[in-house]
């Protein structure tokens, strides 16, 4: 029997109990926000300890972490050392989550298995492969233990906020420096670049008054709409501005909250809109910023002009950037990885996984952006449409889950050869 065999049949042998751990793991809420994660990280670490591995606990400290808009982090390093020489591949995944939402007929802190799927937040985004990475892991260990190089599990709970307390911080400390990267992510394709994205915050300031007599205020919300208005032609013109990376089409827009207003018998003197805006890897982030304040500034302009709105009685507007992630791009270095994952997809799945690119945006760039080739593979399905993330129901096909856990196992036996 070949040592690829020899792990499949581990992995096998022992699925039962990674879905189990899975389970453990899915059953500890990190809703993101309010963004309370040290508990998660201390019950991830209690249970590997099983196992015999021991995690570091990197606690990020706590003026940090508040000031950031969360309550704790605690980010986790496993370190499997071999032998001198060698590459340190690392294994990262990201255990906070958007809170569950509405909608759910399923627990979405249950981990209930339906049918072959596992039903939860975070099944498929991303503790599924706390589980796929440690047990590929544990395989390798088991029966074709590496002679040299070294392993890492970063195990980290900011990728929701953007990363930069999670792979950032620990980066950004010299606490890890890996040779390649993979990062989680779905079984069906290999994803080597990813869209950037800029949020923003734009408060559009005007006058309250009475609803009986309008003309005393200055209305926020038509101020807003304006400016609503404006984006969205600019996000029509968007869709002709096309990315030459494979699964990635053209930037996009999107306003995704609206707040404002005191009562239904009150001008809105004040409304805030939080906006995202999706870079492909072609563009400039600080050219695509630029330009959206130039759209915002022309709109606020054209609509206190059209109304005759000045100085005090005008519309003003306040912008304040959230996030900026920058795109990933594919490094030469991460062909080993790419062809690892290739090969022994198309062994295990029938099918070679296809190297592609990503409209979404993960905190892998940071590791890529250190010069640090990376790809995102794990378990889950062919989308993320398909995988729920992000909406009720949430859930990761079980036979994804082993399946993917023998890719990564024997992608990690040639890494490390």
């Amino acid at each position: 029997m070949s040592n690829y065999e020899q792990l499949d049949a581990w992995i096998d042998q022992h699925f039962d109990e990674q879905v189990r751990f899975l389970q453990a793991l899915v059953q500890v809420p990190t809703d993101t926000p309010p963004g309370n994660n040290a508990p998660h990280a201390e019950r991830t670490a209690e249970l590997i300890r099983d196992f015999g591995f021991e995690a570091e606990r990197h606690s990020v400290p706590e003026q940090d972490v508040k000031a950031y808009g969360m309550q704790s982090i605690t980010n986790l390093i496993v370190r499997r050392p071999y032998g001198s020489g060698g590459r340190t591949v690392a294994l990262n995944a990201h255990g906070d989550v958007v809170p569950p939402g509405e909608g759910w007929t399923h627990d979405p802190y249950g981990a209930e298995i339906v049918d072959g799927k596992m039903y939860g937040r975070a099944t498929a985004v991303s503790k599924s492969d706390f589980s796929t990475f440690t047990f590929a892991v544990r395989a390798l260990e088991a029966v074709a233990r590496p002679t040299q190089g070294a392993i890492e599990l970063h195990f980290t709970y900011d990728e929701e906020f953007g990363g930069i307390l999670g792979p950032g911080w620990l980066l950004e400390q010299g606490l890890t420096k890996p040779d390649l990267m993979i990062a989680a992510g779905f079984s069906y394709e290999v994803v080597t670049a990813h869209n950037g994205c800029l949020q923003m915050e734009v408060t559009v300031h005007g006058k309250m008054a009475h609803a009986a007599v309008p003309h005393t205020g200055v209305d926020a919300l038509q101020g807003a709409v304006a400016i609503m208005n404006a984006l969205y032609a600019e996000n029509l013109k968007y869709q002709q501005v096309t990315s030459k990376v494979p699964g990635i089409k053209h930037p996009y827009l999107n306003i995704g909250r609206i707040e404002g207003g005191t009562n239904t018998n009150v001008i809105p003197g004040k409304v805030v809109l939080k906006l995202d805006r999706r870079m492909i890897p072609e563009e400039n982030p600080a050219e695509v910023e630029a330009g959206i304040r130039a759209v915002i500034d022309q709109a606020v302009a054209q609509f206190n002009q059209q109304r005759g709105y000045a100085g005090d009685d005008a519309v003003r507007v306040q912008i304040k950037r959230l996030l900026l992630a920058n795109a990933m791009t594919a490094l030469p270095g991460n062909a080993p990885l790419v062809q690892a994952i290739q090969t022994h997809g198309e062994a295990v799945f029938g099918h070679k996984p296809p190297a592609v690119g990503t409209p979404l945006y993960t905190d892998v760039r940071l590791y890529v952006e250190r010069g640090i080739p990376g790809v995102i593979y794990g378990a889950g399905p062919r989308s993320v449409l398909e995988s729920h993330a992000k909406r009720a129901d949430e859930r990761v096909d079980l036979e994804d889950l082993r399946r993917a856990t023998k890719v990564v196992a024997r992608a990690l036996h040639d890494l490390l050869a």
